[in-house]
Parts: structure tokens; C-alpha cells; sequence
């Protein structure tokens, strides 16, 4: 039997891989936030550490500190509980880059890759899905600090807008993690490397203690710490006090955050998943 001929009519064309713009990308993004989010709901045990670890800090620095600082755990109470939310964000974050991480070293990128869906689709789905965790950390902080004795003294509206700066520092610092869960071999490695960091951040700012009675270096260190002014913005919104000057430098520090961490995060991502 003769071989037939190949002739430009009976040659199959090479399927052309089709541009995927910006907007459907988002929207794919959005599509694989909603199958994180199915997850979580269907094994809220996924949640566990976000639950217990708002009840641990409260408690122990609360009822630890609260006397020794402010001479009673009443008092410390409504000055700390808006700085923990601050903090927690901050600790929730670091599940981004680990549940990315782990989703690589499984291979699930893999099965993303043969999907005709944009490649940035998975990180967007990680980072906004991440929306849950902080909602639950907070919900869970403010619920335990009223039963304690928190009281807010300002109005509904500027508690739920404090809310949302919390939420949006926390997706700021998601990128943070992404990069990290990008660099290191394994998940487990994420929390040693975030914490190495993060901490620095909230026990060198004004979350547990006034910089004013730290020594000189760190009462400088704490003046300068984006953390600071967060947790100054949400004491403002909060219980009273200044809030115009700590939200422009938090606005400024979430710019720089996202100007400086997110393109090197993208980068760090696209040479994972490559």
C-alpha cells in the first residue's frame, strides 16, 4: 500500500492558542475563587487555625499583658483588640502562598496548564479567596472581644470601613506571600520565612504597647512601621482618636506594597508555572 501524499489540502492545521485578554482572565480568576471557596465550605476544617487563633491571642495577651500594661485587662482591651485585628490579617496571609505552593508540589498547576483558562487565573482565584479567611479571623476577634467587654465608640459605618482597610492590608500582603510560597521548595518552608518577617512588623509597632515606653531605636523603628499606622487608622475608626494622617500613609504604604510586591510576585509565579 503507497503512502499518500501530504498536500497543503489534507494537512490538519496546528491549533493556534487563543489571546486571552485581561477582563476574561479576572473572570477566570473569579470562577477558580469560587471552587476555593466551595472547598472551605465543604471542609470548614480547612479553617481551624484562622478560628483559633484570634481566640489565643486575645486571651493570652489580654488577660497576660493587660494588667501589667495598662493596669487593668478592661481597659488594655479596647486599645489591643483593634491592633490583633491588624496582626491576624497579617497571619492569615500567609495561607496564600502555602495552599499555592501545596497546589504546585501536587501537581493541580498541571491540570490548570491543559485548561483553556489564562495563566495568572489560579493566583487570582488564591489571593481572593483568601477574603474568607480574614472575614472569619475578624469575625471571630470581635465577637469573642464583645463578649469580653469591647465596645465600639464611634458608629457601625466607620467599624465596617476599618473592616475593610484590615481586608485590604491583608490582600496586600498576600502578595508578600505569594512570593515567598514561590521561592521555597515546599509549604512547610512559607510560615518560617513570612514569620521571620511579619513578626519584626507587629512586635516592633504600637499593637501591644505605646512606643513610647520602647527604647529609642525601636520607638523610631515603631514610628515608621506601616503597621503602626494601620492599627492607628483602625483605633480611629474605631474607639476615637486621629484618623486623616494614619489613612494617607497606610493608603501610601498599600501602594508601595503593591507596586513593589506585586510585579515581583507575578514574576516569581510565571517562572513557577512555567
Amino acid at each position: 500500500m503507497s503512502t499518500p501524499t501530504l498536500t497543503p489540502e489534507n494537512v490538519l492545521p496546528a491549533p493556534v492558542k487563543r489571546r486571552i485578554g485581561p477582563l476574561e482572565g479576572v473572570g477566570h480568576g473569579l470562577t477558580l475563587a469560587k471552587r476555593n471557596l466551595r472547598y472551605v465550605l465543604r471542609t470548614p476544617t480547612t479553617l481551624i487555625d484562622t478560628v483559633i487563633q484570634p481566640v489565643l491571642f486575645l486571651v493570652v495577651f489580654v488577660f497576660l499583658l493587660g494588667g501589667a500594661i495598662s493596669g487593668s485587662w478592661q481597659g488594655y482591651l479596647q486599645t489591643l483588640v483593634p491592633g490583633l485585628m491588624v496582626q491576624i490579617t497579617m497571619y492569615a496571609s500567609i495561607g496564600t502562598g502555602m495552599a499555592l505552593n501545596t497546589d504546585i508540589s501536587k501537581g493541580i498547576f498541571d491540570r490548570f496548564r491543559s485548561l483553556p483558562i489564562a495563566r495568572s487565573a489560579p493566583l487570582i482565584g488564591a489571593v481572593l479567596g483568601d477574603v474568607v479567611r480574614y472575614a472569619v479571623a475578624l469575625s471571630v476577634l470581635l465577637v469573642l472581644a464583645f463578649a469580653l467587654g469591647f465596645r465600639i465608640q464611634t458608629d457601625p459605618l466607620s467599624t465596617l470601613f476599618a473592616c475593610v482597610l484590615v481586608i485590604v492590608f491583608g490582600l496586600t500582603l498576600c502578595w508578600f506571600s505569594v512570593l515567598i510560597g514561590m521561592m521555597v521548595a515546599n509549604p512547610q518552608a512559607v510560615p518560617g520565612v513570612a514569620m521571620a518577617v511579619i513578626l519584626p512588623l507587629t512586635f516592633g509597632s504600637n499593637i501591644f504597647a505605646d512606643p513610647e515606653t520602647m527604647p529609642r531605636w525601636l520607638e523610631i523603628w515603631a514610628g515608621i512601621n506601616p503597621v503602626s499606622h494601620f492599627v492607628d487608622t483602625v483605633r480611629g475608626l474605631m474607639i476615637g482618636g486621629p484618623v486623616a494622617g494614619p489613612l494617607a500613609w497606610s493608603l501610601v504604604a498599600v501602594a508601595v506594597c503593591h507596586a513593589v510586591l506585586l510585579p515581583l510576585a507575578l514574576r516569581a509565579y510565571l517562572r513557577r508555572v512555567r
